[in-house]
């Protein structure tokens, strides 16, 4: 079962954050749109090496209930569903960029391996940049 989402009260407005983020793939989620602007689920599951059908759409549905993502369905048929960031989402893809910066220069440092996901790069650092390591 998946938690409920914390609507506070918070410590601090890490804690706040760190709410929303919170989950392996939301970050990575984050990253993915940002370089694309806009993704249907499947080129979502592609550009994220690992995640499950389930955890994705899991991820997918909190981070819409929070703000950060838009669904946006289209009545074709088959049904269209696409992806892409709120300007909350943005503000805290760009917010997060610094701690990109800072596991990119872990990585670095550490000499830890990254996953090859040439197709998403957008070519900057933090969560604009192809994540690295393990996740």
């Amino acid at each position: 079962m998946a938690k409920a989402p914390r609507r506070g009260p918070y410590i601090c407005g890490i804690d706040a954050a760190l709410d929303v983020v919170s989950g392996k793939w939301k970050g990575l989620i984050l990253w993915e749109l940002n370089a694309h602007r806009v993704r249907r689920f499947a080129a979502l599951r592609r550009g994220l090496p690992g995640v499950s059908e389930k955890m994705l759409t899991q991820h997918l549905r909190e981070m819409e209930a929070d703000g950060l993502v838009l669904r946006q369905v289209y009545a074709e048929v088959p049904p269209r569903v696409e992806y892409s960031l709120t300007e909350h989402g943005r503000m805290l893809n760009e917010a997060l960029g610094a701690l990109g910066a800072w596991g990119t220069e872990r990585i670095r440092r550490e000499g830890f391996e990254t996953v090859d996901v040439a197709e998403t790069s957008s070519g900057s650092d933090g969560l604009q940049a192809p994540p690295g390591g393990d996740g």
